[in-house]
């Protein structure tokens, strides 16, 4: 999936072929050199402002840091000898800032004896002297779910958070700060050409206008700063905690970093996905720190393997219902409720902001369920009846193959029986949702009581092709291959269940479709094929396997026991069983 996702990106990410690649003669342009040599003395210049352009170099209470005779490409000194130097150090920030205002960090660095002001003539020189600056607090959305008790309409919101939501509203936007931040230098001598720096490097590789060389690069770290260290600034905070890393870096590396910080391709779907897609990150972050590597590797093995049975289970699935010509032994009331239950979780995460992925995976789930219905019933559309006079009304009927068989019969007491246990169970269920609960409103009630009541007890709606099963004594018309992978798929999630930090409930779902299967397995296992059973024409398996001749290098032929050989040695068609 990462690889896929990763070539998708990688496409919409192709800008048009490089323009710039000859000079305004129309003689090629030559290879840049980098400005700053391998070992190069630098000193470093650390400003921190509220402003975005910084002038104030005579302020001397917006140097945070001042590091002097670093080497250019030096991977051997520092405290840990990698190259790297830390600062640690308190920020005050005025009023503004206190109040959603933003606040910049300004880099420079030159070559040494050199100073990062313009105004200083005599120390400042233009091509020793590399600057970047970036904004260094974070604008985050913070969602108010105002709900309630729908009997009492009393909360348990914080008192001042429902204030906040009825001042800002639903959404607040609030600025954030993490307090470690990395600044990169690239060890790199590439002798880039002008134009033609692939992306996204070129956001990054500046030329300069007269010589046409290029500024070491400076990146800005922050890959590894983790969404739940943000903390809100507010009235409250009179200084904020900066540590500042300077490390070197090397080019493949910044190339990894620098692809993964490049924003999606996908901005039509708006900044909400942006967080959530910053939010899913963190779990891969905090996987590949603190996951036993063992354990990792694992883990994305798995992952591989729960994504190929999934698409085999969907393929299967797909395959068997459009070839089902007969419904004999198959439950056609489970399909509709299997239509009611994708509809009510899709309802719920709409309702609930879930990730847009989750809604169109649920959506297309929806879609193939609605088209089972096709295949389960005939499905017309009657233009002499329509509704508001305007509309087809759209009429539902058995099929012959469901109505001529025992399977509708087993099929309706299986459901009467289990409705004696859904509907109590459903209304208790509705009753404390309703008592110890809170919700938004009504509908979010209805929806919420739902989607809980088919997480806790949905298992029961599989049971009526249990009954089915037993009551035919037999297992053959189930799509095994499609159950085999889904089956798969649970003993996974039963393994990433007690791995993975998810909720009670859900593992407690992951272990009662366990159950069901076994049941299924155990119901294959006694309605097994019988050979040696005799059936009303008093030929069994045994006889005709034996009496049967065979063509060299073939093997015989088995016919279901119960089924006489036809006149011409094949198997009668359904419709003739049914009328001997």
């Amino acid at each position: 999936i990462i690889f896929i996702i990763w070539a998708i990106s990688s496409w919409f990410r192709r800008g048009p072929a490089p323009q710039e690649q000859s000079s305004a003669g129309g003689t090629p342009r030559a290879p840049s050199r980098n400005l700053f040599p391998k070992d190069t003395l630098m000193d470093l210049y650390v400003y921190i402002s509220e402003h975005e352009h910084f002038t104030d170099f005579n302020v001397s209470s917006a140097l945070f840091w001042q590091k002097r005779d670093l080497v250019y490409g030096d991977w051997t000194s520092g405290e840990n000898a990698d190259g790297c130097y830390e600062h640690y150090g308190e920020v005050d920030i005025s009023q503004s800032v206190q109040q959603n205002g933003s606040i910049y960090i300004h880099v420079y660095f030159t070559k040494s004896g050199f100073h990062p002001d313009p105004r200083q003539k005599n120390l400042y020189r233009r091509l020793a002297t590399v600057h970047t600056s970036r904004m260094i607090n974070k604008y985050k959305r913070r969602r108010f779910q105002k709900t309630k008790n729908l009997l009492t309409g009393e909360t348990e919101a914080d008192p001042e958070m429902i204030k906040r939501a009825e001042d800002y509203g639903p959404v607040e936007v609030i600025s954030h700060w993490h307090p470690n931040l990395t600044i990169n230098m690239v060890d790199d001598h590439t002798p880039w050409v002008k134009g033609s720096v692939p992306p996204p490097l070129d956001q990054y590789v500046k030329f300069d206008a007269i010589s046409g060389d290029y500024y070491p690069i400076l990146y800005f770290n922050d890959y590894w700063n983790l969404q739940k260290d943000y903390f809100p600034i507010n009235e409250t905070l009179q200084r904020l905690p900066f540590r500042l890393s300077f490390c070197p870096l090397s080019l493949w590396r910044w190339q990894l970093y620098a692809a993964q910080s490049t924003k999606s391709p996908w901005n039509f779907l708006g900044e909400d996905l942006y967080e959530q897609s910053d939010e899913e990150q963190d779990s891969v972050k905090v996987a590949l720190l603190e996951t036993n590597p063992y354990l990792l590797a694992l883990t994305i093995i798995v992952s591989i393997v729960h994504s190929i049975f999934e698409f085999l289970a969907f393929k299967n699935d797909i395959q068997f219902w459009n070839s089902r010509q007969s419904l004999e032994g198959l439950s056609v009331r489970s399909v509709f409720f299997g239509v009611f239950q994708s509809l009510v979780v899709l309802l719920y995460i709409l309702d609930n902001e879930t990730n847009f992925v989750v809604q169109v995976s649920v959506f297309i789930g929806l879609l193939i369920d609605l088209w089972k219905i096709t295949k389960v019933m005939d499905v017309r559309l009657d233009r002499e009846n329509k509704v508001a006079g305007v509309f087809p009304r759209v009429t539902f009927k058995d099929k012959s193959t469901y109505i001529e068989s025992s399977t509708k019969v087993y099929d309706d007491m299986a459901f009467r029986y289990l409705s004696w246990i859904l509907f109590p169970l459903l209304g208790c269920y509705a009753v404390y949702s309703l008592l110890y609960l809170e919700h938004k409103g009504w509908y979010s009630w209805v929806l919420s009581m739902l989607y809980g009541f088919l997480l806790t007890f949905g298992f029961i709606t599989m049971t009526p092709q249990l009954f089915i099963n037993y009551k035919l004594k037999s297992v053959a018309h189930l799509p095994w291959r499609m159950l085999t992978y889904k089956a798969l798929n649970t003993f996974i999630d039963d393994l990433f269940a007690f791995v993975i930090k998810m909720p009670m409930m859900y593992r407690i779902g992951c272990l009662r479709d366990d159950v069901v299967f076994f049941i299924y397995l155990y119901q294959r296992w006694i309605y097994r094929v019988d050979l040696t059973r005799v059936n009303e024409f008093g030929v069994s398996g045994e006889d005709q396997v034996s009496s049967r001749p065979t063509l060299p290098g073939s093997s015989p032929t088995m016919l279901p026991v119960g089924v006489p050989p036809s006149p011409l040695g094949g198997e009668k068609p359904p419709e003739d069983k049914k009328k001997d």
